[in-house]
Parts: C-alpha cells; sequence; structure tokens
C-alpha cells in the first residue's frame, strides 16, 4: 500500500498483447552483464539488492584468491600482490557500507550502487596530484568490474520472492525484456500484466503474454527508473498506454468505457482429419494444458527450459526421468524432443557461456552442442533409453542447423555417444530457421528423417531483423512474398523425399495463415496449447 498520493504519469509504447489490467509492480532482476541502468527498488526488495551486493563480495574474493595463486605461480610473488591488495579494498566494510547505504537511501538496484560509489572512489583517487597514487586508481575499476561481472552472472530473478510476494495474485511483472528465464519463473495465475522496456512484437515477452492471453505493452525505455515494487500500475495492451499511479477516474475510464469480453478458456474440439495440429511445449506443466486441448501429440518439446528452470544441468538418469514422463504423459501420442536449443538469450548463468557482442549469430544451438559435447552426449545417452522404453520410434530435432555437413557432424556425435545401447527407432530431424540450411533444403532432405520451419527465427533472419528490438519491430512480418516463396521451397523439397514437414513458430498458431499453408501441402502445424482450437477450426472450414 502507498503511503501518500503519487502523481499520475501517462506514457505510451508498444502495444504487445491485447488486454487491460490494474495491479501492483513486480520487478525482475535481469543482471545484465555490466549493466549499469539504475531502477528502483523498495521493501524487501532493497534487502534483496544488499543480499546480491555481499554475495558477488563473497565470489569476487575467491575469484581473487585464485587469481593470485595463478600468477604467483607462474609470475611471481610481487605480481601476486596486486591482487591480495584488491581483495583487501574489496572487503572492506568501508566499501560495503557506502554501497549498501546509496542502495537503501536512494532506492536503487546494487549494480548501479556499487558503479556510483566505485567510479567516485577512483575520480577522487584520479584527481590526486601524485603519480602513484593516482595510478592506483586503476584497482578501483578493476574492482568494480569484477563485481558487476559476477553480478550479471548471478541466477536472475524476481524482486518480490514467487513464494512469498507481496502482492498477491494482481501484479504486473516490469523488467528490462521477459528473457526466457524470466518465462520459466512466471507463475500466469499470479501474473496479470507485462511491462517491458524492450521487446519487438515477435519477442519473448509478446509470444508469452498472447499465448497466455496476458496483456502487455513494451519499448517503455527507462520506465524502471519511475517505479518500485508495489507502485500502481494500470496497462492497456490494445493501445499500448501504461498509466503509473493512476487515479481512480483513469481507472474507469479504460475499464469501463469499452468493457472487453471476460478472458475464456479455450473448449477442445476434434481432430481435423488430414491436418494434424500439435502442441508446444516447454515444461511438464504445460501437459496439462496439452491433453485437455486434446493435442494430437507434441510437435515441439523444448527440452532447455527445464535445465533453465533448474538452474542447472542434469545427470543423464535425471534427464531420463523427465523424458520419461513427458512420454508416458502423452499415452502414444507423438513427441518430438528437440535437443537443448541453449545460447542467445537463453545464455544460462552456469553455463558461463562467454559474452558475445550479437549472441543472436553466435555460440547457440547446434554449434554450442558441438562446442559442449558433454551435453549433447548425456542428452543422447539419456533419450536412447526411452526409445528402448518406448520399445518404438522416437523423434529428435536438432537447432538451428545451417548446412548438411553440419547436421552430419553433430548425428556422428549423437550416435557415437548411444552405440554401446540397445536402442528403438530414433528418426533425426532438423529446424529450418536459418536461410542457408533452407535453400539447401533438397540435399538436407536426403539425410534427414523429418523437418519442421520455424518460423520466428526464419523471420528474424531472413530479413535480418532482431526479433527482441522494438525499434524494427516493423520490419519482422514474415507475411511478404519472398517469406512464402520459400516456405514453398522447402514444402516443395518434402514432398519430392516424401517426408514430414511441419510448421511451428507463432505463424502456425494464426489461423488467418493456415490457407496458405494448407494450399503449399504442409498437413502438420505444432502450437501453443491454448491455440489449437483457433487453428483446428480455421483448417475445418478449408479442409
Amino acid at each position: 500500500m502507498e503511503k501518500t498520493k503519487q502523481k499520475e504519469t501517462r506514457i505510451e509504447g508498444l502495444a504487445l498483447s491485447k488486454g487491460r489490467a490494474v495491479g501492483k509492480v513486480c520487478l525482475f532482476n535481469e543482471n545484465r552483464h555490466s549493466n549499469l541502468s539504475m531502477y528502483k527498488v523498495e521493501g524487501e526488495g532493497i534487502e534483496r539488492e544488499i543480499a546480491r551486493v555481499d554475495r558477488a563480495i563473497e565470489i569476487a574474493g575467491e575469484r581473487l584468491v585464485v587469481i593470485h595463486d595463478r600468477v604467483e605461480e607462474r609470475i611471481g610473488k610481487a605480481e601476486a600482490e596486486i591482487f591480495t591488495a584488491q581483495k583487501m579494498i574489496l572487503e572492506d566494510s568501508q566499501l560495503r557500507k557506502e554501497v549498501v547505504t546509496h542502495i537503501t537511501e536512494e532506492n536503487v538496484n546494487a549494480d548501479y550502487a556499487i558503479t556510483h560509489v566505485l567510479d567516485s572512489y577512483e575520480a577522487r583517487l584520479q584527481a590526486i596530484d601524485d603519480e602513484y597514487i593516482s595510478a592506483r586508481a586503476t584497482d578501483f575499476g578493476e574492482i568494480k568490474r569484477r563485481l558487476l561481472d559476477v553480478m550479471g552472472n548471478m541466477q536472475p530473478s524476481l524482486q518480490c520472492d514467487k513464494k512469498h510476494c507481496q502482492h498477491g495474485k494482481n501484479r504486473i511483472i516490469v523488467a528490462d525484456e521477459l528473457t526466457p528465464t524470466l518465462t520459466v519463473d512466471i507463475d500466469p495465475d499470479l501474473t496479470i500484466g507485462f511491462v517491458t522496456e524492450h521487446g519487438g512484437v515477435n519477442s519473448h515477452a509478446a509470444i508469452l503474454a498472447r499465448a497466455l492471453g496476458i496483456p502487455a505493452v513494451s519499448g517503455l525505455q527507462g520506465v524502471r527508473g519511475l517505479i518500485g515494487c508495489g507502485t500502481n500500475l494500470l496497462i492497456d495492451g490494445s493501445s499500448g498506454v501504461v498509466i503509473i499511479h493512476p487515479t481512480d477516474e483513469s481507472i474507469a475510464d479504460f475499464m469501463d468505457a469499452e468493457t472487453e469480453a471476460p478472458r475464456v478458456e479455450p473448449v477442445a474440439v476434434d481432430p481435423v482429419k488430414g491436418f494434424e495440429v500439435m502442441a508446444n511445449v516447454s515444461l511438464p506443466a504445460d501437459l496439462d494444458e496439452c491433453i485437455r486441448m486434446n493435442a494430437e501429440g507434441v510437435g515441439l518439446y523444448r527440452t532447455e527450459f527445464e535445465v533453465m528452470a533448474a538452474g542447472r544441468f542434469f545427470s543423464e538418469d535425471e534427464l531420463f526421468d523427465r523424458y520419461d514422463k513427458i512420454a508416458k504423459a502423452m499415452a502414444g501420442k507423438g513427441v518430438v524432443f528437440r535437443l537443448f536449443d541453449i545460447g542467445s538469450d537463453k545464455a544460462m548463468p552456469f553455463m558461463q557461456i562467454p559474452s558475445e557482442e550479437n549472441p543472436a549469430l553466435g555460440w547457440r544451438g547446434a554449434r554450442l552442442l558441438l562446442g559442449r559435447r558433454d551435453v549433447l552426449e548425456t542428452q543422447a545417452r539419456a533419450l536412447a533409453r526411452i526409445s528402448e522404453v518406448k520399445g518404438g520410434r522416437i523423434k529428435i530435432m536438432y537447432p538451428m542447423i545451417i548446412d548438411a555437413d553440419q547436421f552430419v557432424e553433430i548425428k556422428s556425435v549423437f550416435l557415437n555417444a548411444i552405440k554401446d545401447f540397445n536402442y528403438g527407432e530414433i528418426l533425426h530431424g532438423i529446424m529450418f530457421e536459418v536461410p542457408s540450411a533452407c535453400l539447401m533444403a533438397r540435399e538436407l532432405y536426403e539425410l534427414i528423417d523429418f523437418a519442421s520451419i520455424g518460423t520466428n527465427d526464419l523471420t528474424q533472419y531472413l530479413f535480418a531483423v532482431d526479433r527482441d528490438n522494438e525499434l524494427v519491430s516493423y520490419d519482422y512480418n514474415p507475411d511478404r512474398a519472398v517469406f512464402w516463396k520459400l516456405m514453398n521451397q522447402m514444402a516443395d523439397a518434402a514432398q519430392e523425399a516424401g517426408k514430414p514437414l511441419s510448421v511451428c513458430g507463432e505463424l502456425a498458431g494464426d489461423p488467418q495463415h493456415i490457407r496458405k499453408l494448407i494450399d503449399m501441402g504442409i498437413t502438420s502445424v505444432s502450437v501453443s496449447p491454448r491455440r489449437i482450437t483457433d487453428i483446428r477450426k480455421a483448417a475445418a472450414e478449408l479442409m
């Protein structure tokens, strides 16, 4: 509850997902690498920021000990003392006190407080007219970078602990952007809206919000500097308007002037003969909705999301248990297991993936799996065991394949990992999402057993448009002649090879595109469970 009446502030952003909501803010800590932006924290959020500082000091101190010992061994004792001095500065009680004071008095995040305090130390030393003393100023800059590096790799989280959220069931999550890590942290029963500083119409924020039927607005740069946890907020996902501290009159105007139909849970309808509608699944919890909507199988099981939710990799036995539950829950219906699609915006802290200037074009998907063969091999063995238990076939799908050579290499690694197993039939498929692979679809179909077109990333890479960037969202539009020309080429290649081709992504879940898909010979799509009914109805009218 706010202590004083606050002035209403109205701002406008990019409308991502239709609907209106009024609730209290719950801030999310992205803790991005070297994130120097400032945002407000209040209440429990302050204690969480102080805890982050203490943990960062502890970890950075441990790392300095390792560096000291390594330098002493390889270079010399005198050179190693540099890091002893840095550790003494890092653990000085006065430094911590000043950082904590800045957090509590200014109500700012830990990253910003650390930057403010250490920058001021560095500036004061640099101003002293003594060459030796001013040279020591760099120590403070180095300590700042070490702390920010640690904080950038901490597990992101909601500032209001999701188990004890002080805002109950009417919370509006505000973040820099809605990352996959936050995606798995969200309880849709508690969340009524999303507001993000960044993210385009097909960012994870938009996709998730539309799948859940939750209003969302993006493109509000600096909004976290205007609010704190618990701030009253009104959002209109249809117009992009967000009101901070809305008055009763504003709430009435927005919520009552144009009354919207209440959110209605979709009702399952029967499958359509000749057109298969399967479900995209990220977590086991999605299976209930998948089964309720009578999905004809799981066309895309995003296996990396469970790992993200746990904050660690699983052992072979743990993976087997999870995959076995998925297979059993589907009671004989098909499940397509996509291998870990890690990297880009799914850079998990425990992975220690090097910082990249353009991660969407970097170490991700198949490239990362080939670089971390231990990860690929563990998953391969767990899946081989599933095929043995099922006594039949399973489908696995390789992400972000760029050409035939890469597919041959990664499949070889997979098969070599399971050469000592007694396994059933394993079908090997790929995601068509990189234009280079799409252009050699005929050659790839000589090697693969099936494929699925990932329309979200394909749109991004085909048109060189960042799907998460609201500044270029107008160009993120697959409904263009060249896109459909490429889609038709892949459909033709599949039909010539006599092998399956499905479509997943936002395009597959949009009823207005179903006619084009059917006309080109596509007979299978995989969509969010909540969209199955609408897609079946659209297909039924055309079949």
